[in-house]
């Protein structure tokens, strides 16, 4: 019987997290460990420009047919100047919605299989999905590292050197923003190095662009993924609008390819289309709807930059409380306020970890990935001080 050979996958560690945090009665616990946005209140809420685009989509909607697999057309071209700016022009570029940044990411090497790359580089750490995901297409991971995590810095000479090392034609993941899960990005200099190299080498960068404006502003943050882009003949970019939108559920995202011109445009749409039919067929209209809503109509569009300027504070806030700890036991907290965006990864073993879950109710990846957004009023100081007692403990 052919169901006989699978074999039980181990549950996802996430997901026992949650179950773990959720069935902890101790009032004084922590979650770090879930990849959402959280207020102060620890809520994770509605946008009310997004609200209101939604109250506008249900009295004005008068069809649920089918879009086609390129989904909202709208939707894509709205977000092309917040992506692109004036760095590709329309007929080197093309673009379709899809389910989520994740589906973004399969689409895209779907397409970089299809067109006979076979290995992709990824730097270490990465989001624990990236693997999975391209090894599901067909992708070989290359991993190479990328980061001085004692320093909380980008390792450009490990990074120039992998990609010295990659074969023609190989791709390369680059985080365009608010790196997951260390919060690291290279500043301007550093991504004009790695666009040099990465066009020295000609590779075809694939930027996971998950959440634009969480890290210095909607403009600033799209700065790698131009700079990369404007160097290459080929790339790749994957779109989340999960965060800046607050759209989780909703799963609303977008990948676009650049071409040399738009003959090779063309093609390269006909086969993501292709690709996309056999996928999902058409991706999911309400979220993307939504967000076509809000940035069609200046004044929804200047509220949810004004609320995505709220979010944005708040992380930058708790960066700067968590800075101003400084040496907490072995830790040095201070280089986290040089981070972006809604993650950090400590220097902490696993070990460690568990023991910070047992004695103080402190919740985080076994990677040591911690959520920013996770601490309510309060928690920073609590952290410090169960770091601290950690380094009196010796647990190692």
């Amino acid at each position: 019987m052919p169901f006989r050979s699978l074999v039980a996958q181990p549950a996802d560690s996430l997901l026992r997290l949650i179950g773990a945090y959720r069935a902890d009665p101790r009032a004084h616990k922590i979650d770090l460990g879930v990849g959402v946005f959280r207020d102060d209140a620890g809520h994770t809420p509605v946008m009310l420009a997004v609200k209101q685009a939604e109250m506008r989509l249900i009295a004005t909607q008068d069809s649920k047919a089918y879009l086609g697999p390129e989904g909202d057309k709208g939707f894509t071209a709205l977000l092309e100047p917040l992506v692109f700016g004036d760095t590709l022009p329309a007929d080197r570029r093309c673009g379709l919605q899809t389910p989520g940044g994740t589906g973004a990411l399969r689409l895209g090497a779907e397409l970089l299989a299809k067109a006979g790359v076979r290995r992709i580089l990824v730097g270490q750490p990465s989001w624990a999905n990236h693997a999975p995901v391209f090894a599901a297409a067909g992708l070989t991971v290359v991993s190479h590292a990328a980061f001085d995590m004692a320093a909380q810095r980008i390792d450009l000479p490990a990074m120039r050197a992998a990609i010295g090392q990659a074969e023609a034609g190989d791709a390369i993941l680059l985080h365009g923003c608010c790196h997951n899960p260390t919060g690291i990005d290279p500043d301007a200099g550093e991504w004009r190095a790695i666009a040099d190299a990465v066009a020295d080498s000609r590779l075809i960068p694939f930027v996971d662009l998950a959440y634009q404006g969480l890290g210095d502003g909607m403009e600033a943050d799209a700065l790698g993924t131009r700079t990369v882009l404007g160097a290459v003949p080929f790339g790749i970019v994957a779109y989340s609008c999960d965060k800046n939108f607050g759209l989780y559920r909703e799963r609303t995202g977008a990948l676009w390819v650049s071409a040399p011109d738009a003959d090779y445009r063309d093609v390269v749409l006909s086969n993501l289309l292709a690709l996309a039919r056999a996928n999902w067929s058409m991706p999911p209209d309400h979220g993307a709807a939504t967000v076509r809503i809000v940035l069609e109509d200046e004044h929804l569009a200047a509220d949810w930059r004004g609320e995505l300027d709220g979010l944005r504070g708040r992380l930058q806030r708790l960066r700067a409380e968590l800075a101003a700890i400084g040496q907490a036991g072995s830790v040095d907290l201070a280089p986290l306020a040089q981070g972006k965006g809604m993650f950090a990864t400590l220097p902490l073993s696993p070990g460690q970890i568990e023991w910070l879950r047992a004695t103080h109710g402190i919740y985080m990846a076994g990677s040591g990935r911690i959520n920013i957004a996770g601490f309510a009023p309060g928690d920073i100081a609590r952290f410090g001080e169960a770091l601290v007692d950690l380094g009196r403990a010796g647990v190692s």
